[in-house]
């Protein structure tokens, strides 16, 4: 009788491979390429649907690029679970964002903020004082979107209210929002930054201070030039108007 012997050779793993130039850049191509036929196709309808199928096919095509240089399904999985977790923390801060938004709009604390800043801000002072506000605000909360969408919508129907220019108010809450949201220990962005580089969150924002502070008290200085040299177009009748329309309302 003769028993025959087998021997299983352990599955030898291909080597990996470092991504090319081209390797890098085709599940960029397949991602610009689809969301631009995506906002072509369906407009502003492509955020509901459209753009996230976009985004499956971009991150099939990475797969396809992972998997053509030796790397497994499960190293590609466990790198994609890696990378949800770093974000996890922006989701978060996101998710709150959007909360507070609703909160403030239907807690009628947009239409406060509008009232007071009619009766207090001085129009000469109104563009820096908004860029101001702006920072401070998004650098207490940490989004840039959520002020721009609380705050900012205030100071803007302010601005309509003492006749001023609607498009420099909107770049003073701008450029007041996305420097608070830069230096906010509290930011997505600036959590999700460090946490993917494997960098510190507050040596990251001590460097990010060389570009941005100067950055921001130069827009300051041309919002304080540009005020005193604004003409305030509202009458007092009208601004009466606004704050009992508010008033009455809320």
């Amino acid at each position: 009788m003769c028993v025959g012997v087998y021997i299983l050779k352990p599955i030898e793993e291909k080597p990996l491979k470092s991504a090319s130039f081209l390797d890098a850049l085709i599940p960029i191509t397949v991602l610009i390429c689809l969301l631009g036929a995506a906002v072509y196709l369906f407009g502003d309808d492509s955020s509901s649907g459209p753009n996230q199928i976009a985004l499956l096919f971009a991150t099939f095509a990475a797969a396809l690029i992972g998997l053509k240089n030796g790397y497994t399904w499960k190293k590609l999985e466990d790198a994609m679970i890696e990378g949800i977790t770093l974000s996890l923390s922006a989701i978060l801060i996101l998710l709150m964002v959007g909360a507070l938004i609703g909160t403030w709009l239907l807690s009628g604390t947009v239409p406060t903020l509008i009232y007071y800043g009619l009766q207090i801000i001085n129009p000469s002072w109104f563009y820096a004082a908004s860029c101001l506000i702006c920072g401070i605000v998004a650098m207490s909360i940490g989004s840039s979107w959520t002020t721009a969408a609380t705050i900012g919508v205030a100071l803007l129907g302010v601005a309509s209210g003492l006749g001023l220019e609607p498009t420099v108010t909107a770049g003073a809450v701008i450029s007041g929002a996305y420097f608070g949201d830069k230096l906010s220990p509290l930011s997505e962005t600036t959590n999700l930054a460090p946490a993917v580089a494997g960098a510190d969150l507050f040596e990251h924002i001590h460097h990010m201070l060389w570009t941005t502070v100067p950055s921001f008290v130069i827009a300051l200085i041309i919002f304080v030039f540009m005020g005193f040299n604004a003409t305030a177009a509202g009458e007092a009748g009208q601004i009466d108007q606004i704050t009992a329309i508010l008033q009455q309302n809320f």
